[in-house]
C-alpha cells in the first residue's frame, strides 16, 4: 500500500490531506506548526514527528507550501531529505513558485533516483475542502500517470502542461488573469452600489451577461451575496492577498524574463502591494472590494 507524507497543512493542504484519507489513502501528515495535529489525528491521519524518519518509510511525498522560498528550504537547502527517500519515490509539489526553482528540484530528484511532478493547483480554499480543485502538472507522462489516483482524490481536472516547471508556469499566468478579473469585479460591484443597485442582483445578471467570470460566479467579493465564500466571513480562511501578491510578484519576474509588458498585470500587482501594505495581507485577496473606501 502506498504510504504518503503530506508536507504543509495550512489552508489549502489541510483540506487536500483529509481527502486522501477519506478515499482511504495513508496519511502521514507534517507541519511546523504542531497546533494542527490534533485536528489532523481526529480526521484520521498520522503525524510525523520526525520529518526524516516519515519520509524514509513512504514512497509519496506530496507538498504544500507558501512559496519558493519554503520550497528551497525543504528540497534544495535541507541536505538530509533526499538521502532519507527511498529510490523510485514521487514527489508531487502542489506549491505555486518560480518554475526554475522547480525544475532545480527536479534536477536534484534525479540525481538521487527519485520521480517529480509540479502540481500547482486552482480552485481556492473551497475547492482544496470540496476535493474539485484543478491540478496543472508539469512533468513526465509516465509521473503524472502514478500521481493521478492522488490527485484525483483531491481534484476535478487534471491537466499535463508539459516538462517540469511548466506546472508553474501556466499557474503564473493563470493568476495573473485571477488577480486582473478579481479587481474587475469588485469595481463593476462598487459602481453598481454607487449607482443604488443590488448587488446581489446585479450579480445574477452579469453572471449571465458577457461580464460574467470565475470570481462573480464562484467567489464573488461582495459581502451578502454568495453564502460559503470568504467574503462571508470577514474575507478569512481564503486566498490570501500576500500570497497573491507572491505570485503576481513571480508573473512580472517571468514577463520581465521574457520580453513581455503585461499592462494589466502589472497594475494588479501594484494594486494587490498597496492593500498588503495598508495591513491586510492576510484577508483574502477579494478584500480588494474595499479598496476604494481604505477599509
Amino acid at each position: 500500500m502506498d504510504q504518503i507524507l503530506f508536507i504543509g497543512l495550512g489552508n489549502m493542504g489541510f483540506p487536500m490531506a483529509c481527502n486522501l484519507l477519506r478515499k482511504g489513502f495513508s496519511v502521514t501528515g507534517f507541519d511546523l506548526y504542531s497546533n494542527i495535529q490534533s485536528s489532523f489525528e481526529k480526521e484520521g491521519g498520522k503525524w510525523a514527528h520526525s520529518l526524516e524518519q516519515s519520509a524514509n518509510e513512504s514512497n509519496i511525498i506530496i507538498s504544500m507550501l507558501p512559496g519558493g522560498k519554503e520550497l528551497k528550504n525543504l528540497y534544495i537547502k535541507n541536505q538530509k531529505l533526499f538521502s532519507f527517500l527511498q529510490k523510485g519515490t514521487l514527489i508531487i509539489d502542489c506549491t505555486t513558485a518560480d518554475p526554475e526553482i522547480i525544475r532545480q528540484v527536479a534536477e536534484k530528484s534525479k540525481k538521487y533516483f527519485l520521480n517529480m511532478v509540479d502540481a500547482p493547483v486552482s480552485g481556492g480554499t473551497a475547492g482544496a475542502a470540496q476535493g474539485t480543485l484543478t491540478f496543472i502538472v508539469g512533468g513526465a507522462a509516465s509521473d503524472l500517470d502514478r500521481a493521478r489516483p492522488f490527485l484525483s482524490a483531491m481534484g476535478k481536472n487534471i491537466f499535463h502542461a508539459g516538462k517540469s516547471g511548466d506546472g508553474q508556469a501556466v499557474k503564473v499566468c493563470n493568476n495573473m488573469l485571477l488577480a486582473i478579473h478579481m479587481i474587475g469585479t469588485c469595481e463593476a460591484l462598487n459602481l453598481g452600489k454607487a449607482l443604488g443597485l443590488s448587488t446581489k442582483t446585479l450579480s445574477e445578471i452579469m453572471k449571465v451577461s458577457s461580464g460574467n467570470n470565475w470570481s462573480l460566479e464562484k467567489y464573488n467579493p461582495c459581502p451578502g451575496v454568495m453564502k460559503g465564500v470568504p467574503s462571508d466571513r470577514e474575507y478569512e480562511g481564503g486566498f490570501a492577498v500576500q500570497l497573491m501578491v507572491k505570485d503576481l510578484s513571480l508573473a512580472m519576474k517571468s514577463a520581465k524574463s521574457y520580453g513581455q509588458s503585461p499592462v494589466l498585470g502589472k497594475k494588479a500587482y501594484d494594486l494587490y502591494k498597496t492593500h498588503m501594505e495598508k495591513g491586510f495581507g492576510k484577508k483574502d485577496f477579494s478584500h480588494v472590494f474595499k479598496q476604494e473606501k481604505g477599509k
